[in-house]
């Protein structure tokens, strides 16, 4: 019979050739995305010591926008500005912890799930835009949406300038001035609710789209809608617009209370013409990334389902998704930062269990002889014989 010591060096071998065929990770968890959301979860776990690396690609939903608003303290910040003072504080105090590396994400794929949903041991290699590979054991997505906007001259120009998509971000500053909602009938009155304290003085826009079936479709939400729009005194104007001219600049026209004069001028296909001050709109909106689509993660209306689930945890255990991107409707900056945070939390306290179970499984282990039987037991007679074989018997 073959010396033990050779049975437990080829057994040794083997459980090294399996270790090595796991990659060790470079950070416990790959943040991809560096807005609000994003800065977010990278800062809490870096509060409890989580090695992570925020991947950012510079492309933000709100770059556009002049200023942020009803994030308390930043009330007004300049996007780029919030980033960058968020970036640097991250720097500053988690340096030990926290990475931020410039580049997008091209891939991310699963190398390690559990089955039956458990996320425990979950590990991911993601690529990058030059083709360097990283390896976590979770993933954050921040990704982010992108507003798909009509290709009607001016309208790209003056998009966050003026005209917007949230009243809660812009409105404030375009009160009781000549106003326009702007997107299907449907959607309108939605708009004509939110912004009614705002503006008196409201237009809806339909660009050539009212038709029976949008009419109808208006009146399934609700069948007065005609009477409320003649109590608010909106006029529904469905010309169809040719373009969109800026006459005056807000950023540049503003008075002592904090309200910004746009002044744009619609030119319609026919010639005719009219000047209105700022723009709610209701454009469709799709996933910046096709990370989500790639992974398999399941959706809500184009939005990763982050609701079946707690803690903004996805239906691929292992994958959270926060701020824009995923369903939680977080779609303003102070919403998508508790959802980073919510997301570091849940992250945090489920790599804890996982390093309890480690920790505990590691001081249970049996001893060196029973460890030595089950060797030898596992081995059985096929080692045997092949050693036989070597040995010429």
């Amino acid at each position: 019979m073959a010396p033990k010591s050779v049975f437990y060096s080829l057994f040794a071998s083997l459980s090294l050739a399996l270790a090595a065929a796991t990659p060790e990770p470079d950070f416990e968890t790959i943040v991809v995305g560096g807005g609000p959301a994003g800065l977010s979860a990278l800062s809490g776990l870096s509060r409890v010591r989580r090695s992570a690396a925020l991947f950012d690609s510079h492309e933000y939903r709100n770059d556009p926008t002049r200023n942020m608003h009803d994030v308390i303290g930043n009330d007004g910040t300049v996007p780029s500005e919030f980033r960058g003072l968020a970036r640097d504080q991250i720097t500053a105090n988690y340096n030990e912890t926290a990475t931020f590396i410039d580049q997008k994400i091209q891939s991310i794929e699963p190398v390690s799930i559990p089955k039956d949903g458990d996320a425990t041991d979950t590990l991911f290699k993601a690529t990058d835009a030059t083709g360097k590979e990283y390896y976590a054991k979770k993933v954050v997505l921040a990704t982010g949406m992108i507003d798909i906007l009509p290709n009607t001259p001016g309208l790209e120009e003056a998009w966050g300038k003026g005209v917007y998509w949230c009243p809660w971000c812009d409105g404030f500053e375009h009160r009781d001035q000549p106003f326009g909602v702007l997107g299907p009938l449907p959607d309108s009155l939605a708009s004509v609710n939110e912004i009614w304290t705002l503006n008196k003085d409201i237009v809806v826009y339909l660009n050539g789209t009212q038709t029976p079936e949008a009419e109808a479709a208006i009146a399934k939400k609700n069948p007065n809608w005609r009477k409320q729009f003649d109590k608010y005194g909106v006029r529904i104007d469905n010309r169809v617009i040719a373009s969109f001219e800026r006459l005056q600049d807000g950023n540049t026209n503003k008075d002592n209370h904090g309200r910004q004069f746009d002044i744009f001028r619609i030119h319609f296909v026919d010639g005719s013409h009219e000047d209105r001050n700022a723009f709610i709109t209701n454009y469709p909106s799709a996933q910046r990334s096709d990370l989500p689509d790639r992974l398999g993660l399941a959706m809500i209306d184009g939005k990763i389902d982050a609701q079946s689930n707690p803690g903004m945890r996805t239906t691929l255990p292992g994958v959270f998704a926060i701020g824009d991107c995923n369903s939680d409707g977080s779609t303003n900056v102070p919403h998508a930062m508790f959802s980073g945070k919510r997301a570091a939390v849940f992250l945090h306290v489920e790599l804890a269990k996982e390093e309890a179970n480690h920790s505990i499984s590691k001081r249970n282990l049996p001893s060196r002889r029973v460890m030595e039987r089950e060797a030898e037991r596992a081995m059985g007679n096929d080692l045997e014989e092949a050693w036989n074989k070597a040995r010429g018997l």
